[in-house]
């Protein structure tokens, strides 16, 4: 068994304003807790790996195919492989979550730069 906790994430920023931090990697899914901060975008696209996930803390706007849908805390979702989507933080408060991706995605092609596990080679 593989234990991680929220509490001892460290994150990278991977946009400004936006940070991921793995929690788990299995053979078919990964999992990570993610952080937008107040007035930060996390910048539309797309994947191939359907992608769920739950809303901890604070509210986002969701923008997936050109159309707005309003993430609350207790919100869960899903994105479809290939759907265009991303996310803005709209409100005085930063939002954390939970994203699990099938398979697993190892670095997202948005990313400002390459994650500290790229950078230092497979591990």
């Amino acid at each position: 068994m593989e234990k991680r906790s929220t509490d001892r994430a460290t994150f990278e920023e991977a946009a400004d304003g936006v940070y991921l931090a793995p929690l788990s990697t299995g053979a078919r899914a990964s999992m990570v807790f993610w952080r937008i901060e107040s007035g930060a975008t996390l910048p539309v696209h797309a994947h191939e790996n359907e992608q769920i996930g739950f809303v901890l803390e604070g509210e986002l706007t969701a923008i997936v195919e050109g159309d707005e849908y309003t993430l609350t805390a207790g919100d869960a979702y899903r994105f479809p492989s290939n759907e265009r989507h991303g996310a803005e933080n709209r409100s005085d408060e930063d939002a954390r979550g939970i994203g699990v991706l099938s398979p697993p995605r190892e670095e997202p092609d948005w990313r400002r730069t390459p994650s500290s596990a790229r950078a230092d080679g497979p591990r």
